[in-house]
């Protein structure tokens, strides 16, 4: 079955290692907001945002939440993750400090956002699966990524059906 894909990041520290991944040709996905659609969506406050996301979720097997230093902690990730989970979508993540920007730079890892959802009261990074390549060097991430990405969304797949 074809997989499409919602994927979740900081836009604005992480939106080129957020590219990367998206183009990797594994799995469908969302169409990214350019800036200026997004500052339009942003104008609308929060009932333009969650609609927006509402939008963009619905249709896909799974959220991919693309993990940088500053990720964790962020009201729209966290909102994005809530409502995957509740309209059933597999739910994973994926540290991306280790790719570069767009200036050649590599960054911190950050916190697991996952940490501050909780699910009938169990915290959701004790269910989902987060993934961390353990590479130092931006090419070798890049194709860890690419390499295990499909196996990473079925196991977010399988462990999300346990939860209906």
């Amino acid at each position: 079955m074809a997989r499409r894909a919602f994927y979740s990041f900081h836009y604005k520290p992480d939106n080129w290692r957020a590219s990367q991944v998206r183009n990797m040709g594994v799995v469908g996905g969302n169409k990214p907001a350019t800036d200026n659609d997004w500052e339009d969506v942003k104008k609308g406050r929060d009932k333009a945002i969650k609609n927006w996301i509402d939008g963009q979720i619905k249709g896909k097997s799974v959220a991919i939440v693309l993990i940088g230093e500053k990720t964790a902690g962020r009201k729209w990730i966290k909102y994005e993750i809530e409502k995957a989970w509740s309209d059933g979508k597999g739910v994973m993540g994926i540290y991306v400090h280790n790719l570069k920007d767009s200036d050649g730079n590599q960054s911190s890892k950050g916190g697991n956002p996952f940490d501050a959802v909780n699910i009938d009261g169990r915290s959701l990074s004790k269910i989902v699966k987060v993934y961390d390549p353990r590479r130092s060097r931006s090419t070798y991430v890049y194709d860890h990524i690419k390499e295990n990405l499909s196996d990473w969304i079925e196991k977010a797949i399988e462990i999300r059906e346990k939860y209906d």
